[in-house]
């Protein structure tokens, strides 16, 4: 008469499927009901309750991809941090791994340990962890200089010396590199602090919080799991050094590796954001289908103009930008790289960022990636490109 549960996949799976000890998280959480609700055939359901004998619950089908979520497992190894993958036509999630992880066969064992980590390794990064965008932020900072000018934003020029100082503050690019002339293009393209941080000063902040807050930013965000809410800090009052930072996805801004994925998949799909869902259907236990996930729009997060320009942008990053580590591939791809410092005392200690999507014409995954405390080691480029190539090769 002794039920337990067994999590065939140990700690890969840990965060998103979750525990159903010492309370519910995850999957364990959300598709509760289903899982002790019997579908079975009527006539047996009767049959076995006056024998006094347990109905066999539903099955849970989850959108989990099992290699791809192995993939970015391993790819992240020993690092803190979190990855995401969408089917951005569809809103599937396909994968969802957040380091350090745990075993969920073992926590009422580890309870203690589990719930006091120092590394706090419960959290869900994925949707529960909120991190400077660093440069990923681009993104937004770019899509509401187009919007403040329609007519010429593909006029910007800007020359980089490496460095940008407005009053008593000086921001450099990433290496002291000298970028020389730019457009906004190659500005996104090799991610030119300097040149963002003087698209920062001139935005009306107003406009760049309704752009931050039409891609979710601020918002509640879809999806039947525990997520964080991401925050746009910025103030009209706020000075030119803060407009600067925040331009560049530093600053007060805080979001969740989740959110970067929606914006992504938002631009993946030229502008609407499909629901995302983790349970694909339910069946009862002899596996007759119950329910499905139907695949819906959820909102547009910007026109389709908009989300081809950002495409392109993306594209350039890959083609010869500081994602360059995925161009000559079987597939295609774009994205934004990005780096985060964590740390007021040193340049040096910092987060590293990338979000994209494969098949350009046709985007088949898109992704989004944070390793934490990568201080220059592990790339979350990298790590893409593992998860990229475990599903192409």
């Amino acid at each position: 008469g002794s039920e337990y549960r067994y999590y065939p996949y140990g700690d890969i799976f840990a965060h998103v499927v979750g525990y159903s000890v010492q309370g519910k998280s995850g999957l364990e959480s959300t598709a509760n009901f289903e899982l002790l609700t019997s579908n079975a055939f009527i006539l047996e359901k009767l049959k076995k309750e006056f024998q006094d004998q347990k109905n066999i619950g539903d099955h849970v089908v989850t959108t989990l991809d099992v290699d791809l979520q192995t993939a970015a497992y391993h790819a992240l190894g020993d690092n803190k941090g979190a990855v995401v993958v969408m089917e951005p036509s569809t809103g599937k999630i396909l994968t969802m791994v957040s380091k350090p992880s745990f075993d969920p066969n073992s926590v009422i064992e580890n309870w203690d340990w589990l719930n006091s980590d120092a590394d706090s390794i419960l959290l869900n990064r994925a949707t529960q962890g909120l991190y400077a965008p660093g440069s990923t932020f681009k993104i937004v900072t770019a899509l509401e200089y187009m919007r403040e000018h329609p007519e010429d934003y593909s006029a910007y020029t800007y020359e980089c010396a490496g460095e940008i100082t407005y009053e008593d503050t000086t921001i450099p690019c990433a290496g002291h590199n000298v970028h020389g002339a730019e457009d906004l293009s190659s500005s996104f393209a090799n991610s030119c602090n300097a040149s963002f941080c003087n698209i920062g000063m001139g935005l009306n902040i107003a406009g760049y919080r309704n752009t931050a807050k039409d891609l979710l930013i601020g918002s509640k965000l879809p999806g039947d799991f525990v997520k964080a809410k991401s925050s746009f800090a910025l103030e009209k009052n706020d000075s030119m050094a803060d407009r600067m930072m925040t331009a560049m996805g530093q600053g007060e801004t805080q979001v969740s590796p989740y959110q970067m994925a929606l914006i992504t998949a938002s631009i993946a799909n030229g502008g609407y954001l499909m629901r995302p869902y983790l349970i694909d259907l339910v069946t009862n236990y002899k596996g007759s289908i119950v329910s499905e996930t139907t695949p819906e729009k959820y909102a547009d997060l910007m026109t389709l103009a908009e989300a081809s320009q950002l495409k392109a942008y993306m594209t350039d990053v890959v083609n010869y930008g500081t994602a360059s580590v995925l161009s000559g591939q079987s597939y295609t791809a774009a994205g934004k790289t990005g780096t985060a410092e964590y740390s007021m005392e040193s340049s040096d200690q910092t987060h590293s960022w990338f979000v994209g999507f494969t098949n350009i014409d046709n985007p088949e995954l898109v992704i989004s990636v944070i390793v934490e405390e990568s201080n220059g080691g592990l790339r979350a480029v990298d790590v893409a490109k593992e998860v990229f190539d475990s599903y192409y090769y």
